[in-house]
């Protein structure tokens, strides 16, 4: 659900943020945005898109201070390139496909519980952990555009 432009404010303005309209421009995008895992590329190329011209190094500053405000969480998969996802404080793991990119996320009681006992067996307290599993997608446009010598290797 979209929530409107002064909800992105108090959000941002809650982290300790001014709201300056880059800010709520890009939160926005990523509460609206199908695509949940965007890159600072994909960020720029969506908003030109859109007629707005925000540039690429405010873009990533942005980035960077809604990862510290922690609004957003930054992912680096297989690519690495950083993507960013809406922080919405619960966990998820991710399911990223090797050819075309894209990510799934997920959340399995039973591998979390499997997480959590390896761990305890070797010793450790568990504190924080992301899993990410790389693997070819079943979209029949993915494995259109790469062939079956591709999809197999």
């Amino acid at each position: 659900m979209t929530r409107p432009a002064s909800d992105n404010a108090s959000d941002i303005h809650s982290s300790g943020l001014k709201a300056t309209w880059p800010r709520i421009r890009i939160l926005r995008l990523f509460q609206e945005a199908t695509q949940h895992h965007l890159s600072a590329e994909d960020v720029y190329r969506t908003l030109l898109a859109d007629g707005e011209e925000i540039g690429l190094a405010t873009i990533y500053r942005v980035l960077t201070q809604f990862e510290q405000a922690r609004l957003l969480s930054r992912l680096h998969f297989e690519s690495g390139k950083a993507v960013y996802e809406l922080n919405e404080g619960h966990h998820h793991d991710h399911l990223v496909c090797v050819l075309c990119g894209r990510v799934e996320e997920f959340c399995d009681p039973e591998i979390e519980r499997l997480q959590h006992l390896v761990a305890e067996r070797r010793g450790f307290q568990l504190r924080d952990h992301a899993l990410s599993l790389y693997g070819v997608c079943s979209d029949p446009a993915c494995r259109a555009r790469h062939g079956k010598r591709e999809i197999d290797d």
